[in-house]
């Protein structure tokens, strides 16, 4: 017989609080090395923009599975479902022009930001979850403006890129936050 060990909300939290480190430290870095490179639509320019969702899709999977015993991970799921799709969907943009890209990526900040938004709001009671909410907010606003950023007479990969520091900062934010969630269960 298997006994299914359930983690507390501390064990889930510092799990998180991890993670959220990691997503802060790759936005950073991802940023970085985007507007060092990202004038022309070259093929690691493409790259770089496939690999920021699938990044998203692997930190959504740990989320996921240190908090399902404490709730749903439909939506978790579903983010990556909709990450993995992106991260495809921006690979076959790539060829099609900075406009494209812009419209995937504007796209899928809107949705993942729509997920992420109620996602926070579901575990607040684990603690340090605003800045995820707000986070989420914002990347809905952001994909909007990406959207409307593709239609521009000359539109700029740069306007995608801002996009990762808000995000990192917040990751940041919810990290520390993390560290003073309620302890036990």
């Amino acid at each position: 017989m298997t006994t299914l060990v359930v983690p507390d909300i501390s064990t889930t939290a510092a799990t998180l609080r991890r993670l959220y480190f990691f997503r802060f430290a790759f936005a950073v870095v991802w940023a970085g090395v985007m507007l060092a490179i990202a004038g022309d639509l070259h093929p690691l320019v493409v790259t770089l923009f496939v690999l920021y969702p699938l990044v998203d899709v692997a930190a959504t999977v740990v989320d996921a599975q240190s908090s399902a015993a404490t709730r749903s991970p439909a939506l978790l799921y579903l983010n990556v479902a909709v990450g993995t799709f992106a991260a495809g969907a921006l690979a076959v943009a790539g060829s099609s022009g900075i406009p494209a890209v812009l419209r995937v990526w504007g796209a899928w900040a809107i949705v993942a930001g729509a997920i992420q938004l109620i996602v926070a709001v579901t575990r607040r009671a684990m603690g340090g979850q605003w800045p995820m909410i707000i986070s989420g907010g914002l990347s809905v606003l952001a994909g909007g403006s990406f959207l409307v950023a593709a239609s521009a007479a000359d539109p700029m990969l740069t306007n995608a890129v801002a996009y990762a520091i808000p995000g990192a900062i917040f990751f940041l934010i919810a990290a520390v936050r993390l560290g003073r969630a309620p302890k036990g269960n």
